[in-house]
């Protein structure tokens, strides 16, 4: 959840276009942008959704059928729905609830039907965004460029312009979920089962598993980084499915990272926990925060923020967010947000606490 951010952040300024970036941008830019591919594009987003499907399993152990999750999950697209058209057109709860009700039907396969089905869904994305992407144009547009002030004054020029555009784009991704988006979150929440129930998140991977993780993140986030300079034909349609299966590799590392570092201590990375526990209010307050910051407050730092200024931004959103959670967690249980999702759903809290 915190890892979103600095990602997400970009999009905050102008949606569709992420991060623009000077005509001559400063040497930052360049060394932001790899540390970015390496450690954070895709791999938190990835790593939310493995959590996710673990999560969704989770609870169906605990009520061994799925009519109340379908409930939960049916409360959380009406979530998505009203966060995508009403704030931010990134929303990624719509996505995971459609994605969640494909996966239920599959909660009692075998670990090998559960690979085979999800190996089935993530090739279907990755030859789907290669083929969608093989007709794409990536020419870069730059920020002090007449065409970014263009766009930027098509955004800005009202509160209703906001709107109005974010309510195009919403449409747009929606229509992107059947045809690309559902396929990929519906294959990584089940290998986040398939991880689950091999007791990784409990004891890690094994050691030849870590080695060969290791392996094949260097080699795939390696050809993410030789693909990167391509901004058409078959070398940038490759960059997303590439950069899909690294994120996967190194999303399992992390995983495997914190479980050793914490050693299933309940002590230890008790704030990450607590943020756990609070994911649904932090991911909506980052959202208020940044069009607050973005939309309302200085609208100007979308002409003027660099890659620096964004992750600068991002780690102020993470500190706020965590003195938030230590704060808030003294007193309650659960977040707002949580508390009134699972009172929608009528689901006892105890249950799956």
């Amino acid at each position: 959840m915190l890892g979103l951010v600095f990602i997400n952040c970009f999009s905050f300024a102008i949606f569709e276009l992420n991060y623009t970036p000077l005509t001559t941008p400063p040497p930052s830019d360049q060394f932001l942008n790899l540390l970015s591919l390496i450690f954070v594009e895709g791999r938190f987003r990835t790593l939310f959704t493995l959590l996710f499907g673990a999560g969704l399993y989770i609870q169906y152990q605990q009520y061994q059928y799925i009519e109340p999750l379908k409930k939960r999950l049916h409360w959380l697209i009406v979530f998505g729905l009203i966060h995508g058209f009403l704030l931010w057109a990134g929303d990624i709860l719509f996505l995971y609830g459609v994605s969640a009700l494909l996966v239920l039907r599959y909660l009692s396969y075998t670990n090998e039907e559960l690979k085979n089905k999800a190996a089935f869904y993530i090739f279907i994305y990755l030859i789907a965004t290669a083929m969608f992407m093989l007709g794409l144009n990536g020419e870069p547009l730059n920020r002090d460029s007449p065409e970014f002030f263009e766009i930027y004054n098509t955004y800005y020029q009202s509160i209703s312009a906001h709107f109005s555009q974010n309510i195009a784009m919403s449409a747009y991704m929606l229509m992107a979920v059947p045809t690309l988006l559902l396929w990929a979150s519906a294959g990584f929440m089940l290998i986040g089962i398939v991880v689950y129930k091999y007791g990784v998140f409990s004891k890690g991977v094994t050691r030849a598993a870590l080695i060969k993780l290791v392996v094949l993140s260097v080699f795939l986030t390696s050809i993410r980084l030789i693909l990167e300079p391509y901004n058409q034909g078959i070398g940038y349609a490759l960059q997303e499915p590439v950069n899909e299966l690294a994120a996967l590799c190194v999303a399992l590392l992390y995983i495997h990272l914190m479980v050793k570092l914490c050693n299933n201590s309940a002590h230890i990375g008790l704030l990450i926990q607590q943020v756990g526990r609070l994911a649904f209010t932090l991911y909506i307050s980052q959202t208020i925060m940044q069009l607050l910051l973005f939309k309302v407050l200085f609208p100007q730092w979308a002409l003027n923020f660099n890659r620096l200024d964004y992750w600068l931004l991002a780690i102020s959103l993470v500190i706020v967010q965590l003195i938030f959670t230590a704060v808030y967690c003294r007193y309650f249980k659960q977040g707002p947000l949580e508390y009134l999702w699972r009172k929608l759903a009528k689901i006892n809290r105890e249950k799956i606490a």
